[in-house]
């Protein structure tokens, strides 16, 4: 089996370049399909995002949502991606389960990621930028949990599947902050600017379907897990990483 978590990421450059976007995620994960229909190899986890969600009115976020109004060339090609594997198990027999990860973070967080920033910066005494009022809020999952919605969805493949993984407690970014500033013991000086183009209000995970379904329950809470990055942060000399 294929355990796919390739993608060209990141909302906001998506937006001044959708062309290799969609080019990395959508061709990409196509090119990936059909090699593995050539080698009869049937069976693949793949992740999404809940940027497919968009701004859903419905709150938490389910799977049965229409996600048909993304607001970004990232959300586009990863909904596109989802649609793509449907073709395959409904032409070719796959077992495919669609995993749409919320806000992963953690140790090796993508450097520009926003926990990953705000950590260096307020460490080292300078401004972090902060988009919109601070109101908007991210269901934040700690990267082990991510884990073990992988390892739920190898155990339970079959058919045609999309499950939400992510924590299922939205953190608005002013209380991010707060945490961050509480784990180095620092406080943020913020530079404050508009919203960004194809920035979402909010994420939020129904896990009914993953509860159910895979079994599925996050177990670190933003407060274990901002600690946690923060120590292996400092154990690996990234102070000075901006």
């Amino acid at each position: 089996m294929v355990i796919h978590l390739a993608a060209r990421a990141g909302v906001r450059p998506s937006v001044e370049n959708p062309s290799l976007y969609v080019d990395v995620n959508v061709n990409g994960t196509l090119t990936l399909l059909e090699a593995m229909r050539q080698a009869q190899v049937t069976k693949i986890v793949m992740a999404s995002s809940s940027s497919v969600y968009g701004n859903s009115s419905t709150i938490p976020f389910t799977e049965a949502d229409a996600c048909d109004r993304p607001l970004s060339a990232y959300a586009a090609s990863k909904r596109a991606a989802e649609l793509l594997a449907h073709t395959y198990y409904h032409l070719h027999g796959f077992d495919i389960t669609c995993l749409r990860f919320f806000t992963v973070y953690g140790p090796r967080q993508r450097p520009e990621m926003a926990i990953s920033q705000f950590t260096a910066s307020i460490s080292n005494g300078y401004p972090i930028t902060l988009y919109g009022d601070g109101s908007t809020a991210r269901d934040y999952t700690y990267v082990t949990d991510i884990v073990s919605g992988v390892l739920a969805a190898i155990k339970n493949l079959g058919g045609f599947n999309i499950y939400n993984i992510g924590g299922s407690a939205p953190v608005t970014l002013l209380s991010l902050i707060q945490h961050i500033e509480k784990g180095l013991g620092s406080k943020a000086v913020i530079n404050w600017q508009p919203m960004q183009p194809g920035d979402v209000e909010q994420t939020y995970a129904d896990l009914s379907l993953a509860r159910k379904l895979l079994h599925y329950e996050p177990t670190i809470s933003i407060e274990k897990g901002i600690e946690q990055y923060i120590i292996w942060f400092h154990q690996n000399n990234t102070l000075t990483m901006l």
